[in-house]
């Protein structure tokens, strides 16, 4: 039945971007496993040293429900790297602060990103690195940067730090 299948007019880019993403991100989790964080609990810590925020904004950030981000807060104070705490501008709202563990944590977290990062650019001949590095930066911020409404939901891309 293989004649049936439509030829491929173009390169197919969604399986290009799918694929190695999700081999980042493998990559990634087991990198940080190593020092006991997850990647969702990497962005909570980095986000909540960048500036006060509540967990609902760092939940957006890293496109986490509401389930997802409690359970990672949860996780964060369990092992002492974060806690919940009133915000100072705004009574009514908590926001997660970071302890002085979780901020030395969060240093040797994104070192670990920053390897993975590193590592995936070098496995590139030099030339085509800052090629690559640019033409996925004009797609994210020019004919891919806002998403279309689908019938079917697609999953929301983690947002830009």
């Amino acid at each position: 039945m293989t004649a049936m299948a439509p030829a491929r007019a173009e390169p197919d880019l969604s399986f290009y971007l799918d694929h190695t993403s999700h081999v980042l991100r493998t990559r990634m989790a087991a990198a940080l496993a190593e020092i006991g964080l997850t990647p969702r609990m990497h962005c909570v810590l980095v986000h909540a040293l960048e500036e006060e925020r509540t967990q609902i904004q760092l939940a957006e950030i890293g496109d986490m429900d509401k389930t997802t981000m409690v359970v990672t807060v949860d996780a964060l104070e369990k092992a002492g790297l974060a806690e919940r705490r009133p915000s100072s501008t705004d009574r009514r709202a908590r926001i997660v602060a970071v302890t002085e563990k979780g901020a030395e944590v969060a240093r040797k977290s994104q070192a670990i990103v920053d390897g993975v990062h590193r590592a995936a650019l070098d496995s590139l001949p030099e030339e085509e690195r800052e090629v690559l590095l640019r033409a996925l930066k004009r797609l994210a911020e020019g004919h891919l940067a806002t998403p279309v409404e689908a019938p079917v939901g697609a999953r929301r891309a983690r947002q830009s730090h």
